[in-house]
């Protein structure tokens, strides 16, 4: 059943309420103040508020202020003494669900109780299929079949919903900052924000500033305060890239924050808490940073909590495929052309490329190609790669085509056609143009239904 806190500096009324709704099976607990019922709220979790306008030190109606800035779904009703209009009209615009007047009437009591927990329930299925909804939406970003993004992709799902730092890393161009956002997205802090700094892009005084924010005159130009990315993300994710290059002096200072999650701003006295789950990124090898006394090590364990290796493009290629149709549609519709299919030559070329930049290259790469194509097809001719590998000249006219309006599973189920017919069905064949083993391609062929 429901648990009810009932609120009241009249302990006659939180005892007759107490029997009341213990009657009718729900857990009732207790508090004689607003400052209690806040301490009770951190300690359990409670379904519904039924609590007094007119209580001392915190009156009702700041208690609510304090519940809904915490948890917007909380069902409350009010109750007072008083027929007091005006306050009841401001209980409901501050969220309160219902408003009752003592003395307090069993039925209406009840019937109030039993409407803000229906309410309550269609809220929490609604809030929870949103969720579902934007998880699904979230995961189709993140594209790629190949077992070494599933394996990535596995990973950030599994630790999404903790509050562990996580270190991601890997060659520049690979993803990263895309799968701190899944990271953020999947997580139960994905309402609130998701903030972004490159720690390369500062001098270390400009860093320090921009992660821990500065008082008015800390600084020639500091005209006003400032908050910094760790109060900005306070409840949120703080995505910290290219950590690897973060300056000396500044790393001390995150430590601290990563211990017990306190800092001053610049030129301040007063310490700040905050409540923030890192996600850190960088191309480097920490441990060889550390040996080289360029990275602290009792940071480096500190961020090392949960690693998530990503691959290079060269390792997957097998997504290609499917990352030159996201890219072929996306900028087919940013640009307003219709491209929508590559030559099958191109493609190749495009999978036996190494791609020293990773998906950043390849979406480079795709953007340009759209932009200067002059035919509804992209041709050879459209490319632009650093180099260009031999490659044995695939049969003319074999186009990768992408209809308008095709899912990853339709490019997918395309790609391993083709392959099967340029192999003249020998599976083993077209496992390798594919770039998988053959037990993969078996597993394809039965979820697509072409065995």
């Amino acid at each position: 059943m429901a648990c009810i806190l009932v609120v009241d500096d009249d302990s006659s009324t939180c005892d007759a309420l107490e029997v009341l709704l213990s009657r009718e099976g729900y857990t009732v607990l207790t508090a004689a103040s607003g400052d209690r019922a806040l301490a009770c709220l951190q300690r359990q979790e409670v379904d519904l508020l039924l609590s007094d306008v007119k209580m001392p030190h915190m009156d009702g109606l700041a208690l609510l202020r304090h519940v809904k800035a915490e948890d917007a779904g909380l069902a409350v009703v009010m109750m007072s003494g008083h027929q007091d209009v005006t306050t009841a009209v401001v209980a409901i615009k501050e969220g309160a669900f219902d408003y009752l007047v003592k003395p307090l009437s069993k039925d209406d009591v009840l019937r109030a109780v039993r409407k803000a927990l229906a309410m309550r329930t269609l809220m929490v299925e609604n809030l929870a299929l949103k969720r579902q909804v934007r998880d699904q939406f979230t995961r189709t970003q993140v594209i790629g079949s190949s077992p070494a993004w599933r394996r990535v992709c596995e990973l950030v799902e599994q630790v999404a919903p903790s509050r562990a730092t996580v270190l991601l890393t890997g060659e520049s161009g690979t993803g990263k900052e895309l799968l701190a956002g899944l990271l953020h997205r999947l997580s139960p802090r994905a309402e609130r924000p998701f903030v972004v700094l490159n720690a390369a892009a500062l001098p270390a005084t400009l860093l320090e500033a921009e992660l821990f924010g500065y008082e008015k005159g800390a600084f020639t130009g500091a005209i006003q305060r400032k908050p910094g990315h760790f109060e900005l993300a306070n409840g949120g994710t703080l995505f910290l890239d290219e950590i690897g290059d973060m300056p000396s002096e500044v790393q001390g200072k995150l430590l601290r924050v990563l211990q017990d999650g306190t800092f001053q701003r610049l030129g301040g006295m007063h310490t700040m808490q905050v409540d923030v789950r890192l996600v850190a990124a960088t191309n480097k090898d920490l441990m060889q940073e550390v040996a080289a006394q360029r990275f602290r090590h009792d940071l480096y364990y500190r961020l090392n909590v949960v690693t998530v290796p990503l691959p290079p493009l060269r390792e997957r290629r097998q997504d290609i495929p499917l990352l030159v149709a996201h890219f072929l549609r996306k900028y087919s519709v940013q640009n307003h052309k219709e491209v929508q299919a590559i030559q099958q030559e191109a493609l190749q070329q495009l999978r036996a490329y190494e791609w020293p930049g990773n998906v950043r290259e390849l979406e480079n790469v795709m953007e340009r190609a759209v932009v200067l194509a002059q035919e509804p097809i992209i041709t050879v001719a459209e490319l632009s790669l650093e180099t260009l590998q031999s490659l044995e000249p695939a049969a003319q006219g074999d186009d990768f085509v992408l209809p308008a309006e095709a899912t990853l599973a339709q490019v997918e189920r395309e790609t391993i056609l083709q392959a099967l017919r340029r192999s003249n069905g020998n599976r083993r064949a077209a496992a390798r143009q594919l770039g998988i083993g053959v037990s993969t391609l078996y597993r394809k062929l039965k979820e697509y239904r072409l065995l």
